[in-house]
């Protein structure tokens, strides 16, 4: 059985026709004379007929060489095609990603980022978890995640947004009703929102702001987002992100001077997707969002 010829042959074939010596065709492909020569011979040989007569001058065609020029021409289109076609395939931003975000950050802030990036690229499909546990990106629970805690894994790609501020705020119109506080006292005379229960990222927050003696939550929930909701709603006086407080002109930042809590925040995944290009593409969008909604957030 005959062996089709090597689309290499073809390649050297039609460059030295087009260049009208082996050594330009050596130049132009970035080959050595001889390689181009071996692939002219073993083309013939293929083909059983001559396709260059060698001169002085240079090569000289033959009617075969001739005839087969169009053919050879249309099959180096064909290839290039094929190329770009594989490369953009590569380069696609397609597909499903999986981002794991807060309550707060997944439903009050990610929602713009995310939304901006389907427009940009609208094969790409977002799953986001929205829940204040931390997810592991090793064992590929979430593909990205926006973390309120420095991760302390190996093999991961870690972008640091910075410290997002949090402060007391509450609704103009329970303010209206109580008074606002002028010290930290003054708050064991407001209803307070907070958690229902001491969890890990509460008894750290205590520890670093101890709260004035005789201050109690009077409208506790678990929920950040439940707790965010009750501040909009007038319930009383609870501690939320700046940023999203200033969305809404009727929420007033109180104690600005007397307490805050930095809320640092990063952008972490695994370095085993940093080639995948709709994972990349996610991932730089966070950082840039994110880092705007920092900026937004820190502003005077």
């Amino acid at each position: 059985m005959d062996i089709e010829p090597s689309w290499d042959f073809y390649r050297s074939f039609l460059t030295a026709l087009q260049q009208g010596s082996l050594s330009a065709a050596a130049r132009e492909l970035g080959l050595t004379q001889p390689t181009i020569g071996r692939h002219v011979d073993a083309l013939e040989k293929a083909i059983g007929t001559e396709l260059f007569i060698r001169s002085p001058n240079g090569l000289l065609p033959t009617d075969t060489a001739q005839a087969l020029k169009p053919y050879a021409a249309a099959l180096a289109a064909t290839a290039a095609a094929l190329l770009r076609t594989a490369s953009g395939e590569r380069e696609r931003v397609a597909g499903t990603v999986r981002v794991s975000a807060s309550e707060v950050v997944a439903v009050e802030v990610l929602p713009k980022i995310l939304g901006s990036l389907q427009e940009t690229y609208p094969e790409l499909q977002i799953e986001l978890s929205a829940s204040d546990m931390i997810e592991d990106l090793m064992n590929r629970e979430a593909d990205i995640a926006v973390r309120m805690a420095e991760p302390q894994q190996d093999a991961l790609i870690v972008r640091r947004i910075g410290d997002i501020p949090l402060g007391f705020h509450a609704h103009r119109s329970y303010l209206e009703r109580h008074g606002i506080p002028q010290t930290m006292a003054d708050l064991a005379n407001h209803r307070l929102i907070g958690f229902d229960r001491q969890t890990a990222y509460v008894r750290l927050v205590m520890k670093r702001y101890p709260a004035p003696e005789g201050i109690k939550f009077s409208y506790r929930t678990d929920s950040n987002l439940a707790q965010l909701s009750a501040i909009r709603a007038g319930v009383g006086i609870g501690i939320c992100q700046i940023g999203l407080a200033r969305e809404n002109p009727d929420l007033v930042h109180v104690l600005h001077d007397a307490f805050g809590i930095p809320l640092g925040t990063w952008v972490v995944m695994h370095e085993s997707l940093k080639t995948s290009p709709r994972c990349r593409a996610t991932f730089d969008a966070l950082v840039k969002g994110l880092q705007d909604y920092h900026r937004y957030s820190t502003s005077a």
